[in-house]
This record gives C-alpha cells, structure tokens and sequence, in this order.
C-alpha cells in the first residue's frame, strides 16, 4: 500500500535520499517533468496554461543524530526537528543501514535532560559500536504501520500523510493551471527546503499540505479540530496568516462539492506556508492540513475519511478557476 510505504521509509531531515526515490516512482508516471534541487526537494511539475500552482508538503521526518560514541558503546545523540524528550525513553530508532537501538537515560536525569540520554545498540564496546554506525549518523523512530476501524496509525503521517495526498491528486487531476508539487526537505528544521523551492517556482498562489493537532482527546488543549471531522482550512499558524483570498476559495469549494471541513488555528508550530508566503514579492498562501493525533511520536493517528476530504479538496481547488 502506497501509504504504508512512505511512512515506512527512511527519510530524517537532510537525509530524504530514500523517500525521495520512493515518491519519484508514484509521481513520474503522471508527470510532465521531474527533478531535484540542490537542497534535495523533489519536483513534479504537470504544465498548464493557467495560474502557476505550488503545492508543498515536507517528506522529511523527526529523529536523531549520533554526535559520540563512549568506550562502552553508547551513543550520545542531538535531536533532528522537535522531540519531546519525556516521551523518548525505551523508543526503538532505526538507522539507515538498519541497524536499530533503545533510547534510555541516566539515573539521575530527573528533568529528562537529552544529553544525558543515549542509545543502546547492543555493542560491547567503542569498537564494536564503530563497526555499525558512525558520529553524524542519523536514525529515526520505529512505529508501524496499522490501518484499523478507519483510522491509520504509523510513524511519520506528519508529513508522509501529505506527501501521499499530493500523490493522489496528482494521478487525478485534470486542470489548465499550471502545477508544481513539491515535497520538499528540511521543513522539521525551519521550512528549508519549502524556501528554496517557492524561490525556484515564484508561483502565483500556494497550499502547504501538512499536519495538524486535534482538539478531541481527554485534558488536551481546546482547539477546533476532531479527528475525522474533514479536510482542515488553515487560518493561521505561527508561521503565517493564511491569504483570505485562498482561504475563502477553500471553504466556498468544500461547501460547493460536500467535502466535509472543518478550520484550523493552531497556536504551537508552523508549516511550510510560513517559508512560502514571503517568497520574492510574495504568495498568495493557503493551508489544506490532516487533523492528527499524537503529533511527532511513533504511533500517530490519521482518518481515513479525513485523507479523502483534503484529496477532494486539493483537486478541486486546483481545476477552479483563481
């Protein structure tokens, strides 16, 4: 299954190598041209006559980097993108080369502290530990993936679950305007590749396909969004005030075709609409996001009715008339 697959590819920021490769075998088939640039984005673009399109969503996903490896063994590790720290202990990572380790931590790290945690790869000794991985090798969380009663769980739906929806809609598509999609790199270390895309494309309008939290489970923060509610129209973010113009579009679509909606401010995070937005003069810059659970953690949790919504969404917002 196509989703199965992206989630389950390696791709840390900086490291998109192999998820690159995966996407460009779903996306070349339906594709006028595609390629990379120099920052490791992926390109698809389908030419039209019409108004130039980007729509972004990031392929690279959370993890960790090796920065010492002690006389025992260990790995001492930076983070790569936002971690929450308290969650990470006993966490299975898997480097690229698919060796795999436990994250544990000091017995005196009270405050959870991330250098005095390390991974355990079952080595003996410094020597034994060099002969697997290296310092500045990067790992990322195991989690698998599982499709259960309408929702999917699996590492990486932030941002695979994007990537997968632009897929989609590429192999649907029909429209005059003329189309990038973009899955661009490094969005988890400050939207790099998203701003260097947007450069290179210098379009007239954008949508950044991404993530976003939900406010339906017990003691979370209160916000507008539920699981299995529909596609989210982002408002705003930290990164940016969406255009109005975009905005409006989207709902009166959703509302024309009976895509289900719902709208999305969320106060913590931003998304590759932020890079977008401010690019040369300016874009003119929306957000399509995927109401999910449990947000950079192994086991995050997507609707599948949710998925079809921004699909349907997407699509129809990009054969309008702008």
């Amino acid at each position: 299954m196509m989703l199965e697959r992206l989630t389950q590819s390696f791709g840390p920021s900086g490291r998109e190598k192999e998820i690159t490769q995966v996407i460009s075998e779903y996306v070349t088939p339906f594709s006028d041209e595609v390629y990379t640039d120099a920052l490791g984005n992926l390109i698809a673009h389908k030419k039209g006559n019409g108004k130039k399109i980007m729509l972004a969503a990031h392929m690279d996903e959370i993890g960790v980097a090796v920065t010492y490896i002690d006389e025992k063994g260990f790995l001492r590790f930076s983070k790569i993108g936002g971690l929450y720290q308290r969650r990470l202990l006993n966490r299975r990572v898997r480097f690229s080369n698919g060796f795999t380790g436990v994250i544990d931590t000091e017995e005196n790290n009270k405050d959870y502290n991330i250098q005095k945690m390390y991974i355990d790869i079952g080595a003996t000794d410094r020597e034994q530990a060099e002969k697997m991985v290296s310092v500045g090798d990067m790992a990322v969380f195991e989690g698998e993936y599982k499709e259960e009663y309408g929702v999917i769980i699996s590492k990486a739906l932030d941002n695979r679950a994007g990537c997968y929806i632009l897929i989609k809609v590429l192999e649907q598509i029909k429209s005059e305007n003329d189309i990038y999609f973009c899955f661009t790199s490094q969005e988890e270390v400050g939207l790099r590749g998203a701003k260097a895309a947007a450069y290179s494309v210098n379009p007239e309008y954008a949508l950044a396909v991404d993530v976003t939290d939900t406010g339906d489970t017990p003691n979370c923060p209160k916000m507008a969004v539920n699981l299995g509610g529909g596609a989210a129209v982002k408002v705003m973010d930290r990164s940016v005030i969406t255009n109005p113009d975009v905005r409006i579009k989207l709902i009166e679509l959703a509302k024309k075709n009976n895509i289900p909606y719902q709208l999305e401010i969320m106060t913590d995070g931003g998304t590759d609409a932020g890079a977008i937005h401010t690019s040369r003069e300016g874009v003119k810059t929306g957000g399509v996001s995927v109401p999910t659970r449990y947000i950079h953690s192994p086991s995050e949790m997507v609707s599948k009715k949710d998925l079809e919504a921004c699909i349907k969404l997407i699509k129809a917002f990009c054969e309008s008339n702008l």
